[in-house]
């Protein structure tokens, strides 16, 4: 998702720092940082929180776009300052910043059932019928994003959230 609100944006990732890659950009005169920690999941609060440290960036201004298997394949949900869900990358992420200020965007990616295998689900492949809607999926959280920066976090999460 980061990489295609990039090339929306016409931009790349092209800067390497905080193991993390990033570029800057402009969205209504808001500028931004585009962020792809490179570190593990678990461990993506790290580069995030040396990067927003080193550019003075408030966690209330971070959006973090994420996978959630609560939400069905296809389901976006903007949230703003909750925990972490049983979700490793966001636990990194508020223990690194030491609060849950954030706003997320959730992108529902459906759960496999009770007694499968949930690392095996998150990291596996999509299903033919989930390809085939990923185009359409990563396009919505790109508006999702771009919702949130120009007419703020609660009426994105009205348009967005009443979405079926």
């Amino acid at each position: 998702m980061v990489d295609a609100l990039a090339s929306r944006l016409g931009k790349s990732l092209d800067k390497h720092k905080f193991d993390a890659d990033f570029t800057r950009a402009k969205v209504r005169a808001k500028d931004l940082f585009l962020v792809k920690p490179m570190s593990y999941m678990n461990r993506s609060g790290i580069p995030i929180q040396r990067l927003a440290s080193f550019y003075k960036i408030d966690m209330g201004d971070i959006i973090v776009v994420h996978d959630d298997m609560d939400l069905s394949f296809g389901k976006i949900k903007i949230v703003r300052g909750r925990g972490h869900g049983g979700h490793n990358g966001i636990r990194s992420i508020i223990d690194a910043f030491g609060r849950k200020e954030c706003i997320r965007i959730r992108v529902g990616v459906g759960h496999p059932g009770s007694g499968r295998d949930v690392t095996g689900h998150v990291l596996g492949k999509f299903s033919p019928e989930e390809q085939a809607g990923l185009d359409d999926l990563v396009d919505i959280s790109v508006d999702a994003c771009i919702a949130i920066l120009e007419n703020g976090v609660v009426k994105a999460m009205n348009t967005i959230n009443s979405r079926k």
